[in-house]
């Protein structure tokens, strides 16, 4: 239960990062932030975000953590063409990893299509995951 309590805030994190990756785009005349390990601290200075989140904390299961321009375990990759972005980071809960016949279970949120959802790989997602594969 703890792991899916988990799980629902990793969620949550994620699409309010995705928001905010999308307000910055925005604001920035079509400009996503930099995709390196302080692309939330950019969010925070831009004012799209009030506070950092905190970092993951993983408890149970074969979690892993993400390491793709990763801030706090929450990761960020963009087109190479910059016209688009996902925020993501892996779950733990059996019953989101259940979801997937093999690998690890990721949250992806993609701020062009504006929408997020679960994806199973057995490495990091990336910007080329396509939707087909949201379980």
């Amino acid at each position: 239960q703890l792991a899916r309590t988990r799980d629902s805030g990793r969620k949550s994190t994620v699409t309010q990062l995705g928001h905010a990756v999308q307000a910055y785009y925005t604001s920035r005349n079509a400009t996503y932030p930099t995709a390196d390990s302080t692309w939330i601290a950019a969010l925070t200075a831009a004012g799209e975000l009030a506070t950092l989140p905190s970092a993951v904390n993983y408890g149970v299961g074969n979690s892993i953590s993400c390491a793709t321009n990763s801030q706090n375990d929450w990761c960020y990759d963009t087109a190479s063409s910059s016209t688009g972005a996902i925020i993501y980071t892996a779950l733990e809960s059996t019953i989101e990893e259940s979801k997937c016949a093999s690998g690890q279970a990721w949250f992806m949120y993609d701020a062009e299509e504006g929408r997020g959802g679960i994806v199973c790989g057995s490495g990091e997602p990336t910007f080329a995951t396509t939707w087909n594969a949201i379980q």
